[in-house]
């Protein structure tokens, strides 16, 4: 005679067991968590669909809020913001001083955040986190005054140097965090086969911290890009930037709506091309630093 065990599940009937549901409280979390992020990809993405479709609007239209979402689309504001107002020439601009400004920032600042971070100068660092925290605002003042005084505001150079103050900062910091996160041992396997203390920074060190680099170097453009504060104060008629640029669209008597969103449109969407190709190195390069030890 067969004897059953009570934990042993039944097959007289060739019904399967039952699957174990889920708790109440994960479904639910799971539930919320979906909710919340559509949610807040809704709350950041809704500024920008408004500003897409103020920038094939009219003013009029703008304003009459039975057009919000249907209306006849115009493209006045972009031909007026692309040919009437010259902006290719305030595009060239800014990439220039986001590029340059970028690039010096990274020649100086790597190879700081090197020392730094090999050496354990810890007092240097913090002299860098300070450049990193204080507001840029505090230091117009002077540097207006000063850039004044030797006749170089409207420049290039004064542009450049006042967007470097905060890119390299922002530079040294990440890569110090990255510099930590790589093992020191393959620098003295490099020293022991006769490479330089230069030469294996060069050769094993410089290569492994490319993903780094990049993090930071796109970080430091998208800055400098969208930089309004400095540019306001330090650029010139011929060396004016998109951000500044956009501001002649505000004026004491009444604002043109359509030419500051489409001038808006013409400033994000590089940004926004760049960012999501690059997404991958800038999440490998600020997440380094986290996976030590």
């Amino acid at each position: 005679m067969t004897v059953l065990n009570e934990n042993t599940p039944s097959t007289a009937t060739g019904s399967r067991p039952a699957r174990r549901r889920k708790p109440l409280a994960t479904r639910a979390y799971k539930v919320f968590r979906v909710v919340a992020l559509i949610v807040v990809v809704l709350f950041l993405l809704a500024p920008l669909f408004w500003m897409l479709l103020a920038s094939l609007k009219t003013n009029v239209d703008i304003y009459d809020t039975a057009k919000a979402f249907v209306f006849s689309p115009t493209f006045e504001n972009y031909a007026n913001v692309l040919q009437r107002n010259n902006y290719f020439v305030f595009v060239v601009n800014s990439f220039w001083v986001a590029f340059v400004s970028t690039v010096l920032s990274i020649i100086l600042g790597v190879p700081a955040a090197y020392a730094m971070s090999r050496f354990t100068m810890h007092r240097s660092a913090l002299v860098v986190l300070m450049a990193r925290v204080i507001p840029g605002v505090s230091l117009l003042v002077p540097w207006y005054y000063v850039f004044s005084n030797l006749r170089m505001v409207g420049k290039f150079e004064v542009l450049i140097l006042s967007h470097m103050f905060v890119a390299l900062p922002l530079i040294v910091y990440i890569m110090m965090s990255y510099f930590d996160s790589l093992p020191l041992e393959l620098e003295e396997s490099a020293e022991v086969d006769g490479l330089t203390p230069i030469g294996a920074f060069r050769l094993i060190t410089l290569p492994l911290a490319v993903s780094g680099i990049a993090t930071a170097g796109i970080l430091s453009f998208i800055f400098s890009w969208n930089n309004f504060m400095f540019a306001l104060v330090l650029s010139g008629a011929k060396t004016k930037t998109l951000p500044v640029a956009i501001f002649d669209f505000v004026s004491y008597a009444s604002i043109d709506w359509g030419g500051l969103m489409a001038a808006a449109t013409v400033v994000t969407i590089p940004i926004m091309i760049i960012a999501l190709f690059t997404q991958k190195y800038i999440v490998s390069g600020l997440t380094a630093g986290a996976t030590k030890g």
